[in-house]
Formats: structure tokens, C-alpha cells, sequence
């Protein structure tokens, strides 16, 4: 399908692309694959659960670049735009050639799978990208999303994530009391009291949860069922909330038969 030119900031279909991707956490019912490689890790990725639910509805060229190879299988509408424009919509300060705007389905509903992630309050997307690829690279098909957590369908979270999105289902929730269930919840905290992790229990079905960058739990009654788990370090006090998460989720990993 020809894609139309487009110049004007004021054209309403930017206007209208802008409108629904600065809707954002709950709110969000669209978002934008921006560059060629991210666009192709969707596709790569279809048939799972978080490609699956992004719904390819229109295609963003830069003026004077060549048609990516999918537009032609997707045939969708589209806008050929001016490198200002493209770099308007993809906040990237180097616009790239190719974005594929998706629309957002409905998160995963019903019990949680064998292998879950989780995080509460963490903020930066960068971290929330890598927590995401954290999970995929070992083994946990399930990323629950805490009060506070930032927005994984942000278009700095999706390309942080660099297509781990699309290989784990995303679900928001409310609270920790709503979502217990019979598996083992572990609570990643170097406070007193917690045990180190090495002599957590992390056989399946586990759940590795992180709290925010700055305070950790602080804040927040974790339930009875929930262990605290710390990673022993020698000369600072903490780690990368993220990193942490990572280290944990390969342990287990690690741990499988």
C-alpha cells in the first residue's frame, strides 16, 4: 500500500499518532516500534504471548529511505515523513529510516505461569528494558508490574528491552495480597533479617520480585509469604535494582534441572 506524504506538524494524522502515544501506563492503547531492528524482533517474536498482543496498524517512513522488507506483507496504511517529523515521534535525536505503530490488546488474564518476574515502583525505563531481558534470557515467561512501575510500552522501555517484550507476557497489578498464590514469592532485599540468597528456595513455580531503584521496600508490607532474599556484596552497600534482579533469575536458572 503507498504510504502518503506528510510534512506539516500540524497534519492531523501526527497529530492524531502523537495523541495516543502520549497516553501512558494504564491509559496506553498504542505504541511505536521505532527502527528496523526493533520492528523485526517483533516479528521474529510472533506466536508469543508479548508479540502477540501488539497489533500492527500503520507504518512510518523517512523520506528518501528504501521500503522495509515486512511492508509489503503487512500492507498497511502509512505516512512517508520529513526527518523533523519522524524525529518528533520517536524522541530519537538520530530518526531512524523505519516505525511501525501498534495498538495495544488486552493483558494476559487467569493464574500465573511456572516462572514470574516482578517489580514494584522501579522507575527508569532503561532498568524495566533490562529486567525484561533479564527474564527472557532465563527462562521466566511472566513479568508482573507493581504500583509505581514505569511504563514497559514506553517507547524508551521497549527499545531498552531491545525485543524481550515481545517474549514474556506483561501484566499490571495492584497489589502483592492480589496476586499470592501457592508459588514461591521471593522479595529481592539486603535488609536484616532477609536470607541470602543462596539458601532461597527458587523451584518453580517461583516468583522473583525487585523494589524500587532508590528505597527498595520501604513503604511496603510485604506479606508473611513473602521471603526476603539478599545477594552478598563486598564494598558498596547495593546493587543495580535491575542487576540484581538478573543475578537472581539466572541463579534459578542455574538451579533447574
Amino acid at each position: 500500500m503507498p504510504l502518503k506524504p506528510v510534512a506539516s506538524r500540524d497534519n492531523p494524522a501526527l497529530k492524531q499518532i502523537r495523541s495516543v502515544l502520549s497516553e501512558s501506563g494504564a491509559k496506553r492503547t498504542a505504541t511505536l516500534l521505532a527502527g528496523g531492528k526493533l520492528i523485526e524482533a517483533w516479528a521474529g517474536a510472533r506466536g508469543q504471548a508479548g508479540a502477540d498482543r501488539l497489533l500492527p496498524r500503520q507504518w512510518l517512513r523517512l523520506e528518501g529511505t528504501e521500503p522495509h522488507p515486512l511492508e509489503a506483507e503487512l500492507d498497511l496504511p502509512g505516512l512517508l515523513v520529513p526527518e523533523a517529523r519522524m524525529r518528533d515521534l520517536t524522541e530519537m535525536k538520530s530518526p531512524p529510516a523505519h516505525a511501525l505503530l501498534m495498538e495495544l490488546g488486552p493483558e494476559l488474564r487467569g493464574p500465573l505461569g511456572p516462572r514470574v518476574v516482578g517489580a514494584w515502583g522501579l522507575q527508569d525505563p532503561g532498568n524495566l528494558g533490562a529486567i525484561l531481558r533479564s527474564a527472557a534470557a532465563f527462562g521466566f515467561e511472566e513479568v508482573l508490574l507493581g504500583p509505581g512501575c514505569a511504563d514497559p510500552f514506553e517507547p524508551k522501555a521497549l527499545r531498552g528491552s531491545m525485543g524481550a517484550a515481545f517474549l514474556v507476557s506483561l501484566r499490571r497489578c495492584a497489589n502483592l495480597e492480589g496476586a499470592l498464590d501457592t508459588g514461591h514469592w521471593i522479595a529481592l532485599d539486603g535488609g536484616d533479617g532477609a536470607v541470602p540468597l543462596a539458601d532461597a528456595d527458587l523451584r518453580d513455580p517461583l516468583r522473583l520480585l525487585v523494589g524500587n531503584e532508590g528505597h527498595g521496600w520501604k513503604g511496603i508490607a510485604l506479606p508473611p509469604s513473602v521471603i526476603r532474599a539478599a545477594i552478598p556484596t563486598a564494598g558498596v552497600e547495593s546493587l543495580n535494582a535491575a542487576v540484581a534482579l538478573g543475578i537472581a533469575c539466572f541463579e534459578a536458572a542455574r538451579r533447574r534441572p
